[in-house]
């Protein structure tokens, strides 16, 4: 670490990684799956009163999530925000649900050596809730923190599509000069610079039911009609380059095996690399299902279509990265680049309503979503620093944003 660039403050994080550790520890303790609205409180009161004793000058509101029939009642975000009115502003986001529900197997921590934790939601993405506050920390001891305006905002419902709260998202996109998205880095430490939208269709075949014996057969299989839908549609990635189609959940037919069935539906993922492809992409999945459906002479019906806009490249944000490298490496991180990822966050929304942000700035570990699941811990102190570093030179000024931003 270069102690002439880097101020004590900042320093003085690497010293607290026990204390950091122990934290994530508890909070990965807690279950706060997507569903678990006791959970979701209980985490909501550990941040509220974490956040609030570090910044007690900062606002602070609830805010409401309510997403009827998709998050638990009650749920809630809570946005603190520090110098509204400073000229240069900041928003940083995490969510404190993950995908591990109340019933699940996997409900606590284990340390797998000293430096790595296996728990639900070690890296996504408590580990980053933890990168976040000690970075604010470190920046408020800073000699130019007056300088800069920050807003943290916590949500509850991103592993579910963050469906009571996408326009918490969009809204503070419009007031803010950059973003800060404090999901996991990559195993290697990368960053991500882009994400794929996502989002899905159901295809429901309809048919026409007779009995299976009967010749000739005057039915038409809505099985047969939806396999060779899903068969053809999983040919469009090699015609739209960046698109990924998944046929997930199938369902379809009746009890009664000497039935040809009327009925079957299928649940299918999409992913788009631009927000260009998905119009092409919708166009392409109507046009297989007519040709499918007149074929098999068979009705088709697609509902559904992106939930989640593609994150791309923005040109501040590819402007500004050299600075968030330089900062990393005198802080002593290794060195890393940025990636493109197929998985989805907040940051879309962000990247989609304007406003340039770094995502994956978290901590690194891997095999997210399954009792696997881990946390380097000795990579939450230098990740702080690294974002600590960088706020700090841009509320001195060493740091400028591109003009417009936005």
């Amino acid at each position: 670490m270069s102690s002439a660039t880097v101020p004590p403050a900042i320093s003085a994080l690497s010293a607290r990684a026990a204390e950091l550790g122990a934290l994530l520890e508890r909070w990965a303790n807690i279950n706060s799956g997507s569903s678990h609205g006791a959970g979701l409180a209980r985490m909501a009161a550990e941040l509220r009163a974490g956040f609030g004793a570090a910044f007690p000058a900062a606002t602070f509101e609830e805010l409401s999530a309510d997403a009827p029939g998709l998050n638990p009642p009650g749920a809630k975000a809570l946005r603190f925000r520090m110098r509204p009115q400073a000229a240069r502003q900041v928003f940083l986001c995490g969510h404190y649900d993950t995908v591990y529900a109340a019933d699940d197997a996997f409900q606590s921590c284990r340390w797998l050596d000293a430096g790595t934790l296996n728990g639900p939601g070690v890296t996504d993405m408590k580990g980053g809730l933890i990168v976040m506050l000690a970075a604010l920390e470190a920046l408020e001891k800073t000699p130019h923190a007056a300088h800069l305006g920050w807003e943290v905002l916590l949500t509850p419902d991103e592993e579910t599509g963050s469906h009571g709260t996408r326009a918490m998202f969009e809204e503070a996109a419009g007031r803010h000069d950059f973003g800060f998205v404090f999901e996991p880095a990559r195993p290697s430490g990368d960053i991500i610079h882009s994400r794929k939208g996502t989002g899905g269709i159901t295809a429901t075949c309809h048919g026409r039911a007779a009995h299976a014996a009967k010749i000739p057969n005057d039915g038409r299989n809505a099985i047969l009609g939806l396999a060779a839908y899903l068969l053809a549609i999983a040919k469009i990635p090699a015609e739209l380059p960046g698109v990924m189609v998944n046929a997930g959940n199938i369902r379809g037919g009746t009890a009664a095996t000497n039935v040809v069935p009327d009925f079957a539906q299928s649940e299918i993922d999409l992913r788009v690399t631009r927000l260009a492809d998905h119009e092409p992409l919708m166009a392409r999945l109507e046009a297989v299902a007519r040709e499918t459906a007149a074929t098999h002479d068979v009705k088709i019906e697609i509902t559904g279509g992106l939930n989640r806009p593609p994150k791309e490249n923005h040109p501040t944000e590819a402007a500004l990265f050299p600075e968030f490298q330089r900062a990393a490496q005198d802080v002593g991180l290794k060195p890393f680049t940025w990636v493109h990822g197929g998985g989805a966050s907040d940051g879309n929304f962000l990247g989609a309503a304007g406003l340039p942000c770094f995502d994956g700035i978290g901590p690194e570990g891997d095999f997210l979503h399954s009792a696997r699941e881990y946390c380097r811990v000795a990579t939450i102190a230098p990740r702080a620093q690294n974002v600590a570093l960088f706020l700090h030179r841009l509320a001195a000024g060493e740091i400028k944003l591109p003009a417009n931003a936005r």
